[in-house]
């Protein structure tokens, strides 16, 4: 008999499962670069705005460099995986 779960569990879809370790790196790669390119949006739409003294607290180009880094490689370890 199964156990019953209650509705607000979230369940995992089989693909993701049952994915192979370089495909979950490839995933998070690409969300890291993703995440990477966002910020280097954020980044240029700070420097080119008309208020110079409001710089805001966000260190977008950190967050850039830090999640390119990270999001390379896992692309790298998932292409070499795969």
């Amino acid at each position: 008999m199964r156990a019953h779960m209650p509705r607000t569990m979230l369940h995992e879809p089989d693909a993701l499962r049952f994915a192979s370790d370089a495909t979950l790196f490839g995933l998070w790669g690409g969300g890291l670069l993703l995440m990477a390119g966002i910020a280097i949006w954020a980044d240029v739409r700070r420097t080119r705005r008309k208020h110079i003294d409001k710089v805001g607290w966000m260190p977008w180009t950190k967050v850039f460099f830090v999640c390119a880094l990270v999001g390379l490689t896992l692309i790298g370890l998932a292409i070499k995986g795969g």
